[in-house]
């Protein structure tokens, strides 16, 4: 593959779709700043996640995976002035960054962080009969990617868009014998997406800046 092409093509689109303006870029700073992990989604795939919540009519958001806030920002932005979005971190020292940067970018009114393990909040939102999300975004540790699926399912109505990040791993879920467990984690998930008859879904390749991966896109059937 040649990379140095598909990352001048990934900045020819980001610089006609994906724009960047300041408190974008003051928040993938401060997470340098912070030395948290650059794994946040890029530029293009963050107006592709605005462009998907707003042709969703998106009003209440979830986020399995906040980070340093940066795909917080796209999709808060594309909610209205009475919208909310939960976004989960499993890291306080993440947490704390992605609110500041939340804050700057005017969000705070409607975007609140919780703090813990997924797999624990999760339930909680469920037994408490949380309302069910317009879209849900899933981009946390990849080993329990399946069980997130299914508790976005119980998060869920019909009409509902669960997207989740990082399902193709550089094509290493083609490797049977592949041990990396975010791998294998992604594989059962990918599975499950494409057996689950109350989702219609699919699977898209990207390639850029984030090297060679993929999104899976599912909806809720009615």
């Amino acid at each position: 593959m040649n990379q140095e092409l598909f990352e001048s093509v990934d900045k020819y689109i980001s610089d006609l779709f994906g724009y960047e303006d300041d408190v974008l870029k003051g928040a993938i700073k401060s997470m340098e700043e912070a030395n948290i992990p650059a794994i946040s989604v890029s530029a293009n795939q963050g107006k592709f996640l605005q462009l998907i919540a707003r042709m969703n009519g998106a009003k209440r958001i979830l986020e399995l995976g906040t980070l340093g806030g940066y795909s917080t920002i796209w999709l808060g932005r594309a909610l209205p002035y009475d919208g909310y979005l939960l976004t989960l971190e499993l890291e306080q020292a993440h947490a704390d960054v992605a609110l500041q940067n939340i804050i700057k970018a005017g969000l705070d009114e409607i975007v609140e962080i919780k703090v813990g393990p997924a797999l624990e909040l999760l339930p909680q939102l469920v037994a408490g009969g949380e309302e069910p999300f317009d879209m849900i975004f899933i981009d946390a540790d990849k080993q329990p990617y399946a069980e997130y699926f299914e508790w976005a399912l119980k998060l869920s109505k019909p009409g509902t868009v669960i997207i989740a990040d990082n399902v193709i791993r550089e094509g290493l879920v083609l490797d049977d014998n592949c041990t990396d467990e975010r791998v294998i984690g992604v594989k059962r998930f990918n599975k499950a997406l494409a057996e689950n008859k109350r989702v219609s879904a699919t699977i898209f390749q990207t390639i850029g800046t984030k090297e060679h991966d993929g999104m899976a896109i599912a909806v809720v059937n009615s």
